[in-house]
């Protein structure tokens, strides 16, 4: 198997687990750890203060969900760094982006009434700065109930779009409202991506991570496979509360603005952006090839390959008039067939690049 990123696969107890992830990472830990450190640098973060809150996001999630900081509590060890350290780089989006939006990411779902299969399908594109190419992985681990979890993660971090072996699959995109912020205990909202995996149903998914604590916003796409064609729901959680989205005419997308009404105010007001056209005309694209009732995956890459208003597009490209650490591309790009536990992965900007795909199984 070929895959883009480096592919850990570990099994055992979530401690096993997280030891041996920390262990076979280690050198992508170590520089994804240092990625962060400069950016905490740069949004006036000392070491002392990102470690301090570091901790205080561990507390919140051994008390929320003791299983997951086992596991990262134990990837920490295997890695050779400090709690508090890895703790704040799972916790990277509240600590530095809670006043400026990232205009990035596009996800997309189809019900399986509307696909050529009668498969469930979701898709993204992940965009980010391009120096986060390097420390991305492919995570696969299986625990000793024999639960299997596939995901695209950060080094350090045990989610973000991922699959698991019940076909709850979830893809996650960001939002920005002026509820974020460090008030109060919370998870960090990797945390939240990786509760929703670790269970069979998506009833049990929404139980998970509706109610936890948060103080970021961000949007989840969340699916399940099943006879009857799966079912998908788009969840905005912002602090304190959640608003839905259900499919239309089959598919679902969205971007990284507010749809449903949430006592909140979107911060987009303040930045404008794709992100106000980009869920739209992905909705129009996939509509209009799931009319025919034959909508596939690779009709799912193809929006994502989009490229009205290159280079802020859905298929993103470096905008060169930015300044350099401002600058975000499509980095990876994922698509997941829940029904055959296939995930697929591939470099992006995924107009250059194919998928590979990595088959699951069912637990």
């Amino acid at each position: 198997m070929t895959l883009p990123v480096p592919y850990v696969d570990v099994h055992g107890t979530p401690g096993e687990c997280g030891f041996a992830y920390g262990t076979a990472a280690r050198d992508q830990i170590a520089a994804n750890l240092d990625l962060y450190a400069a950016r905490f640098r740069a949004a006036g973060l000392s070491p002392r203060s990102s470690q301090a809150a570091g901790d205080r996001f561990r507390a919140e999630t051994t008390t929320r969900f003791p299983r997951i900081a086992e596991m990262l509590d134990a990837t920490a060890e295997g890695a050779g760094v400090t709690l508090g350290d890895l703790y704040a780089v799972n916790a990277r989006t509240e600590l530095i982006y809670g006043a400026t939006p990232d205009d990035g990411c596009t996800v997309l779902g189809a019900l399986g009434t509307h696909t050529a299969t009668g498969h469930t399908l979701l898709a993204q594109n992940w965009d980010w700065h391009p120096d986060q190419r390097g420390t991305m992985l492919l995570l696969s681990t299986t625990d000793e109930r024999g639960h299997r979890v596939v995901t695209l993660t950060e080094a350090g971090m045990l989610a973000k779009a991922g699959l698991n072996s019940a076909g709850v699959g979830i893809c996650v995109n960001m939002l920005t409202t002026d509820q974020d912020g460090l008030k109060g205990a919370a998870v960090p909202y990797h945390v939240v991506l990786r509760a929703a995996l670790e269970e069979t149903t998506l009833g049990r998914a929404l139980k998970a991570v509706v109610p936890s604590p948060r103080n970021a916003s961000l949007n989840l796409l969340v699916g399940q496979s099943g006879p009857a064609g799966g079912e998908l729901i788009d969840l905005e959680l912002i602090p304190g509360g959640a608003g839905w989205l259900h499919p239309e005419n089959g598919v679902l997308a969205h971007a990284n603005h507010l749809e449903a009404a949430l006592p909140a105010r979107d911060l987009v007001n303040d930045f404008g952006g794709s992100t106000l056209f980009r869920a739209a005309r992905a909705r129009r694209l996939l509509t209009a090839a799931a009319e025919t009732g034959k909508l596939t995956d690779d009709d799912l890459v193809a929006v994502l390959r989009d490229h009205q208003s290159y280079p802020n597009a859905i298929c993103r490209h470096v905008d060169e008039r930015d300044a350099y650490a401002d600058h975000s591309e499509t980095v990876y790009t994922v698509a997941m067939d829940l029904d055959e536990r296939r995930f697929g992965l591939a470099e992006g900007p995924p107009c250059q690049h194919e998928l590979r795909w990595v088959e699951l199984g069912e637990g």
